[in-house]
């Protein structure tokens, strides 16, 4: 496994992590057991970002991982993250990026972690009735304490990721990003980060498993998985969506790897930007981590382009809520 330098102020991790929300929430039934086999395959495999949140459960997933790999800390770098307010009981409200709020969420990560110091502390999403220079001081205290170590955002405006960078240095800004999902190329965002040594961190870099090919409707979904709602799951979109796999899976049996390497190497090939794919399954993992070794010459990363060009997708990435707070 390649490592890199995740931003500029020292961090460093393997270009490619693990999403680990998978394991405990939203896309359908929990497997423990073999949750735990893929954490530590991924540790074997050199993979040393292992990416959570306190609402993945909630808590759950916080409380997995530290119950199974807590023993190999050394091993890998943890992030997580916080911004809606969860009470202890799991209700979850909603943003809040208040000082007193941050202090609590990372409080109860550590202790449903297990662990004494989080690598990577990300702001989930921005609260926009609390202005960002009041939550990132806040976080700029855990790491003055020692109980972080670095700083992230996810799903920020460019304004605010200055705003933010300003207060006190951000070392990794998380945004959905693949072949399906190219926003943050037209919207400030990649430029940003790029500007200010912000490592980008690609989450969803299959396209929410679609660009694997293994998808066909919304019915190959669990009942409770909550894609079945998702705007780009639906009927018609999803056609749409389909025939731009299609051109992609032509191009992945053309190069001999599989639609999802051949995603996953697009993104990894990209500038200043590494990726967490997720998976709750050791096949799967293993395949993901093969395509860190993929090369991709000029034509073919023109070829993959042109295939998925800026705005391809159909349906919106969230529904209307979920859109209210991206890009912040």
């Amino acid at each position: 496994m390649k490592t890199t330098a995740w931003g500029s102020q020292g961090l460093e991790a393997s270009v490619e992590g693990l999403g680990a929300m998978g394991m405990s929430a939203f896309y359908g039934g929990r497997d423990d057991t073999e949750s735990a086999a893929t954490l530590n395959r991924a540790l074997d495999l050199g993979v040393s970002m292992i990416d959570t949140a306190e609402i993945y459960g909630p808590f759950l997933n916080e409380r997995l991982i530290g119950r199974e790999v807590g023993h190999r800390r050394d091993e890998f770098a943890i992030a997580t993250k916080f911004a809606s307010h969860i009470e202890d009981d799991g209700t979850v409200g909603p943003a809040d990026g208040s000082p007193a709020y941050a202090r609590k969420a990372l409080e109860r990560s550590l202790r449903n972690l297990g662990m004494e110091t989080i690598d990577l502390y990300y702001l989930h999403r921005v609260d926009p009735d609390v202005p960002i220079e009041e939550t990132v001081g806040a976080m700029a205290e855990f790491v003055a304490e020692g109980k972080v170590r670095y700083l992230g955002l996810s799903e920020a405006a460019p304004e605010t990721i200055r705003r933010a960078h300003a207060t006190h240095p951000i070392t990794a800004l998380q945004t959905e990003y693949s072949l399906f999902e190219r926003s943050p190329e037209v919207n400030g965002v990649l430029d940003t980060t790029r500007e200010l040594g912000i490592e980008f961190v690609a989450y969803s870099p299959l396209g929410r498993g679609v660009l694997t090919g293994a998808i066909s409707s919304t019915t190959d979904l669990a009942e409770d998985d909550w894609r079945r709602n998702n705007p780009r799951f639906g009927d018609e979109a999803m056609r749409h969506n389909l025939a731009v796999v299609d051109k992609v899976r032509a191009l992945a049996a053309a190069k001999g790897v599989t639609p999802g390497q051949l995603a996953l190497a697009w993104v990894l090939h990209q500038d200043g930007v590494v990726a967490i794919p997720g998976t709750k399954r050791r096949v799967y993992l293993e395949e993901n981590v093969a395509a860190v070794d993929i090369e991709l010459s000029g034509e073919e990363l023109t070829a993959l382009s042109d295939a998925a060009p800026v705005g391809v997708t159909s349906g919106e990435r969230y529904d209307e809520a979920g859109m209210r707070s991206v890009h912040v």
